[in-house]
Formats: structure tokens, C-alpha cells, sequence
């Protein structure tokens, strides 16, 4: 036996036993089947590691390469048209029939996985939430949204929901006048309600700057003629035709539901959508503190 060969060992053996005091160090069950496989596959990648680690490093002491070369050559570096060596295609079959053993078998999709009990739990616990807090009066939901809000939105659209200085919507105004000015010519189609997408360019020149203008004001004064053009979807008043396409007068649950479950592009990048992350009660109560943001 070599000195090679020698210290491989002495390597495998080694991590063999760091894998065993680590597993007692962390009390995991070996009864467990998933656990026990885990152990054994450990142990095998030790002693598979000695053992290529030994032929290879030693066939790399002694061993010529020989074969055909191919005709081409790139950078100079020829390359021989030797098969693939056994081992190594063997190696990846086995790969490929333990993967699907593993998958159908070992750790099937239907089989118990503390994610799938933490993921249960949570949806137990938000449905409870949701039953406990179903009537919530005002001041409760304002609460309860302020606390959401200063977690998950306050990052981008400021404490106060100013939008940091312009960077994010800020909560304070519906729009402001280049965003209104942005949506008429580039469209939208994100959000998802039911009159579907709003296409670019339906108002160019002097009716965009005098639709603009009205939004961001408010809606007051004097309605112009091309705002006619938004009202077919938006409604006259800007509420959105019963919930048929997003308000533009004000912040209704509708809208903020809406962008909640889609997502929205921004000034700062993509705001994410928060589908499965909030419970309905919880959109809610942000949609009535977000109310108070004026």
C-alpha cells in the first residue's frame, strides 16, 4: 500500500467520522428512513472521494494519453477521440436511476416534509386570523394596516408614504402628473381587471397634458372634453365602473387588492406581487390605513 493510498484513507476516514459527530452532536433520528439515507450517502461520498481521488491522482502520475486526435484544433489543444471512461458513464446512469428512484420512491411528492407542515400551519393560522378579525371595526383594520404597511411597504414608499421624495408611489396624491402622462402612453396591462388591458397613445399631445393635469389634480374643476376617452373604462367619476377597471379618483380596496395580488412596475423597479402572503382581512385593513395617507 502506497503513501497515496495511505493518506486517502486516512482522509476517508476522517470525514467519516466528522459526518458521525455531527449527527450526534444534532440528536437526528436514524430510524427515520429519509435521515438513514442521508447517512449512508454521506459515508459513500467519503469513501468514493478516497477512492477516485487515489486512482486518478495516480494514474496521473504514471499514465500516457494515447488515441486518435481529431483534425480540429482549437487554441492549439488537440483532443483525443477516446470513448468516455466506464466509470464516469456508469457513474452517471446510476445518477440518473437514483434521482428517480428518489424521486418517486425515496421522498415522493405526497410524502410528509416539515415545509409542508410549516405551510399547513400557516394557512390553519391565517384562516383563524381571518375568522377572528372578519368583523374588525375601523380602527382596528387602520391599526392592523399600519403595522403591514410599515413592514412590507414602508422600505420603498417611505414611513409616512411620501415615496421617498418621488422614488415610489407616494400614497399622499393619487398621481402625479408625469405618471399619468406615463400610463396614457405606454399603456397598462398588469393589474388584472376585468376590462382587460389599457392600450398606449389613447390621448397624445395637448388632450394627454389636459387629462394629465385633471387626474393629478384631483379630479377637480373643470372635466375636459378628451377625458371622455378614460371615462368608457373608468367611469365619468374615475371610480372605475364598479370595479371593472382601477380607480383613478382615490385608493379603494379594489386597487389595492389589485396590485397586491399582480404586482406593479415602478420608478425604482418592479414592486413584487404579495399573492399568498397576505390574507384577505389583512389587505383589507392596508387598504383602510393606506386611506389615511393623505
Amino acid at each position: 500500500m502506497n503513501s497515496l493510498m495511505i493518506k486517502a484513507l486516512l482522509f476517508a476516514v476522517v470525514l467519516i467520522i466528522g459526518t458521525v459527530a455531527v449527527v450526534k452532536s444534532m440528536n437526528i433520528d436514524l430510524s427515520d428512513p429519509i435521515n438513514l439515507i442521508t447517512m449512508i450517502g454521506a459515508i459513500a461520498i467519503a469513501v468514493l472521494t478516497a477512492g477516485v481521488s487515489t486512482k486518478y491522482i495516480g494514474q496521473m502520475k504514471t499514465d500516457r494519453a494515447t488515441g486518435e486526435l481529431v483534425d480540429e484544433k482549437w487554441d492549439h489543444i488537440g483532443e483525443y477521440k477516446n470513448e468516455l471512461p466506464s466509470g464516469w458513464a456508469y457513474s452517471f446512469l446510476g445518477t440518473i436511476i437514483w434521482a428517480i428512484w428518489y424521486f418517486l420512491a425515496g421522498y415522493p411528492l405526497g410524502a410528509y416534509s416539515q415545509i409542508g407542515e410549516y405551510n399547513e400551519e400557516v394557512l390553519a393560522y391565517n384562516a383563524k386570523f381571518d375568522e377572528m378579525h372578519k368583523n374588525a371595526d375601523e380602527a382596528t383594520l387602520k391599526q392592523m394596516g399600519e403595522s403591514i404597511f410599515l413592514v412590507q411597504c414602508a422600505p420603498c414608499h417611505g414611513e409616512t408614504g411620501d415615496g421617498l421624495s418621488g422614488k415610489a408611489q407616494n400614497f399622499g396624491a393619487r398621481m402625479s402628473k408625469d405618471q399619468v402622462l406615463d400610463v396614457i402612453a405606454k399603456g397598462s396591462n398588469q393589474l388584472g381587471y376585468p376590462m382587460g388591458a389599457m392600450p398606449g397613445g389613447m390621448a397624445q399631445g395637448a388632450d394627454a397634458e389636459a387629462i394629465a393635469e385633471y387626474v393629478a389634480g384631483g379630479m377637480q374643476g373643470t372635466q375636459p372634453a378628451s377625458f371622455g376617452t378614460c371615462a368608457g373604462c373608468h367611469g365619468a367619476d374615475g371610480k372605475g365602473n364598479g370595479g371593472q377597471a382601477p380607480n383613478i379618483a382615490g385608493y379603494d380596496d379594489a386597487l389595492i387588492t389589485h396590485v397586491l395580488q399582480n404586482g406593479k412596475k415602478g420608478m425604482i423597479g418592479g414592486m413584487p406581487s404579495f399573492k399568498g402572503r397576505m390574507t384577505p382581512v389583512q389587505e383589507k385593513a392596508l387598504s383602510a390605513y393606506i386611506g389615511t395617507l393623505k
